[in-house]
């Protein structure tokens, strides 16, 4: 997500913009201009709770993926309010353009190279924030409020490396009904 706002901004509006990833110590010193996300709930996918096993490229079969949704909160730094407004709109406009992440996308702009399969995609879909998620937030921070904004990367997939037991096909079956 972030890599995607960087190559994206208009750098003739936002020419000193930075796009990072922040965990609770951030918000201390937080960027000058920019766009924070910050990842404070995770939660297993409900609408996809049962996904088949998995392929591997030697043939073998591993147990299921967990689907994962991510909650992540957009904060926009800049030295004035309009230039703040301007750029969270930029930004949630970007995401709005750019709903699903395809495969290569993912892995182009991943942690890792490949870490996502042929297929894989995931959903940015904008989401409130409660009263109560903005306050448990900013008030754990420490840091003054800022123009905020929820998004949920929905159905990332973590993989599992356990192998799932093969056992021989079933040939036939005796029912034992009526014997005793």
């Amino acid at each position: 997500m972030l890599g995607l706002l960087s190559d994206a901004v208009p750098r003739d509006l936002f020419p000193n913009a930075q796009f990072e990833l922040y965990q609770m110590s951030n918000f201390q010193q937080p960027m000058e201009e920019g766009i924070s996300l910050f990842l404070y709930r995770i939660a297993a996918n409900t609408s996809r709770r049962n996904l088949p096993p998995t392929t591997g490229p030697d043939g073998r079969r591993f147990r299921p993926p967990i689907p994962v949704d991510l909650y992540y909160i957009a904060t926009a730094w800049a030295p004035t309010a309009v230039r703040q407004q301007r750029l969270l709109g930029w930004a949630i406009r970007m995401f709005e353009d750019v709903p699903v992440l395809p495969t290569g996308l993912l892995n182009n702009y991943g942690p890792e190279p490949e870490i996502f399969k042929q297929g894989e995609t995931v959903e940015i879909i904008l989401d409130s924030l409660t009263l109560q998620d903005l306050n448990n937030f900013w008030g754990v921070s420490k840091s003054s409020l800022q123009l905020s904004v929820g998004y949920v990367a929905r159905m990332l997939h973590i993989q599992s490396s356990m192998p799932m037991t093969e056992y021989a096909e079933v040939q036939t079956r005796e029912f034992g009904v009526g014997k005793v």
